[in-house]
């Protein structure tokens, strides 16, 4: 399954700058960025577990770890800042927000709720020797009517 690339050279000549060294643990090279970058890609326009990932991207371990670890050290932060900063330079970015009030409603019948006391179903009763044991309370009421 071939799949075509999501960046184009000259959009890539903007990203790659910002990446981190191509340098794994202990000094071992890593798979390129761009391949692992466009399996990011390819998940998240398709909406697939990261083991649905097709093979020609590299494993899927490889591209879950790397975007783990961009994600916790903030690396995809500062690939967002410096990228928008860029595009609002040449004016491509439209600074305007819009918001929305959004209304939860409740259930008609939350509207209805007696205040009144929440009794809990088991009461806790010490017996002799120390242990406890959790009696219902219809029998609690009912030992208490009978003695």
């Amino acid at each position: 399954m071939s799949s075509s690339p999501v960046f184009s050279d000259e959009m890539w000549a903007r990203v790659e700058p910002l990446l981190p060294p191509l340098q794994g643990p202990m000094g071992r090279p890593m798979r390129e960025h761009r391949q692992v970058i466009e399996g990011i890609a390819f998940r998240y326009r398709v909406g697939c577990p990261w083991r649905d990932v097709p093979d020609e991207f590299g494993p899927h371990q490889t591209l879950w770890r790397r975007h783990d670890r961009w994600s916790s050290d903030g690396t995809w932060d500062r690939i967002m800042a410096v990228l928008i900063e860029q595009a609002d330079a040449v004016g491509v970015v439209d600074w305007t927000v819009s918001a929305d009030s959004t209304i939860s409603r409740a259930h008609q019948q939350a509207a209805t709720l007696r205040r009144t006391e929440v009794r809990p179903a088991h009461r806790e009763v010490v017996v002799a020797g120390g242990r406890s044991l959790k009696r219902p309370l219809e029998l609690q009421q009912s030992a208490r009517r009978a003695g």
